[in-house]
């Protein structure tokens, strides 16, 4: 059997799995379709292009989850977040990215490997023998997701996901907006004033709700049904669930004082995010939308301050395929039905750039010890990779599956510590501390020496 790594995808998953494959000395084909073969979402042919928001959430690697998981990437010599620190741009406490520098790098970092070669052209079918990784993520081909549907014996599970609208910085009023993180977050001044603020009162907020659930939206095939990953809804679809989700959501206003009119406390604020380092793209905070495309510059000049906005990309909303994983993968990510084959990335059931990158770390290196005759041990289920891992092949309920971000919900409990909020901060910092000593013992027991011949 071949000694090569075959990779399906170059998304954060495919692109972090080859590169962990191939400094282990494997040969890896990463199999891209693009540019040959688009998608409604890409851009360009660069390999793990952002396509959604620029930011992997919160950096903190004591208090969250996922700033735990970064910190486990980094420890492994991850490329994704070499490359996002590299093009890291204030945010508060997040990691945002400039995403275009960001995915040009990565391209050139994988393509100058002497073990990587990528490949353009769509894989439609699932391949019968050597070593693959399939992670084409949640645009996954319309031929390779019926081919995977038929080998599973299941329909082809899906939500849909929203794109949410960038603005160009030139055009916001900032009469009117105002720069500050929340709480004055970070420790710099950049990361300090790392978002825009836009204020509304009530009768704009209830004005805004209105147009808003009047808009037309995106309508779904005959047959199709809206299952959204709550971590990524639509505007529209919290506001349907009442008038106030969105003022107490992406809209809070709390921990935040408008220079403006400081006297006056705003009854909703509407954030964006710089989305380069020039400055000059700001994401519109949690603004994931199916309305159609005249209807949202309509409904978002509403905002006080984006009255004259122009839009880089506006929303908009796309299936995003993933496996029943629980049912169909093994501990070692592997298709039970076809063991040649892993899973990896946000197809696998993770949601979110840092999860789906994390996965392909782990299925890249546990393919790479395959191929070479040397299995690695489990990954530990303390880390936060092996408490994601765990989740999608073993311990979530399988009739209910739906994509999940990493949170501590997922881990062991410590025991001896309090529970509920007040004992909050020395349960995480214990849940981190745990990890992070599980992590260095598997990365230290997993080491595979390159130059040995393979």
């Amino acid at each position: 059997m071949t000694k090569t790594l075959h990779i399906v995808g170059g998304g954060m998953a495919g692109s972090e799995a080859a590169w962990q494959a191939a400094n282990m000395g494997i040969p890896v084909v990463i199999h891209e379709m693009r540019p040959k073969v688009g998608t409604f979402a890409h851009r360009t042919g660069d390999l793990a292009e952002m396509v959604c928001s620029n930011s992997f959430r919160s950096d903190d690697d004591e208090q969250n989850a996922v700033g735990l998981l970064h910190w486990e990437m980094r420890q492994a010599n991850g490329l994704v977040m070499a490359m996002a620190d590299r093009h890291r741009l204030p945010a508060g406490g997040a990691l945002a990215v400039d995403r275009d520098p960001f995915a040009r790098d990565v391209t050139a970092r994988l393509r100058s490997h002497p073990n990587v070669t990528v490949e353009a052209g769509e894989i439609a079918a699932l391949p019968d023998d050597g070593h693959w990784i399939i992670a084409t993520g949640p645009l996954t081909s319309d031929a390779l997701g019926q081919a995977i549907a038929r080998e599973t014996g299941t329909e082809r599970l899906a939500f849909f996901d929203a794109i949410a609208p960038i603005v160009y910085a030139e055009t916001i009023d900032m009469d009117t907006a105002w720069r500050q993180s929340r709480y004055d977050k970070g420790e710099t001044e950049d990361e300090r004033t790392a978002y825009l603020n836009c204020p509304m009162s009530r009768a704009q907020y209830e004005a805004f709700i209105d147009a808003l659930l009047d808009a037309p939206k995106t309508e779904f095939h005959e047959g199709e049904t809206a299952g959204y990953f709550d971590g990524c809804l639509p505007i529209e679809v919290m506001a349907e669930r009442g008038r106030e989700t969105l003022r107490h959501g992406p809209m809070k206003p709390v921990g935040l004082t408008n220079p403006h009119k400081p006297e006056e406390k705003p009854w909703a604020v509407v954030q964006l995010r710089r989305d380069n380092a020039l400055g000059t793209l700001y994401n519109m905070v949690g603004f994931q939308t199916k309305m159609k495309y005249g209807a949202q510059t309509d409904v978002f000049r509403m905002i006080p301050g984006l009255e004259e906005a122009s839009f880089a990309r506006l929303g908009g909303i796309h299936r995003n395929t993933f496996i029943n994983a629980p049912t169909l993968l093994d501990d070692q990510m592997r298709l039970r039905s076809r063991p040649n084959i892993r899973f990896a990335g946000q197809i696998t059931g993770v949601e979110g750039y840092v999860e789906s990158a994390a996965m392909g770390l782990l299925a890249g290196r546990l393919a790479a010890a395959e191929i070479a005759g040397r299995p690695l041990p489990a990954v530990p289920q303390d880390s936060a990779m092996g408490a994601l891992i765990h989740h999608i092949t073993g311990s979530a309920e399988a009739k209910t599956f739906q994509p999940m971000n990493v949170n501590f919900g997922l881990f062991r409990p410590v025991e001896g510590l309090k529970g509920g909020r007040r004992g909050r901060r020395d349960r995480y910092k214990a849940y981190t501390d745990r990890a992070k000593t599980a992590w260095q013992e598997w990365l230290a027991a997993a080491t595979l020496d390159a130059t040995q011949p393979v």
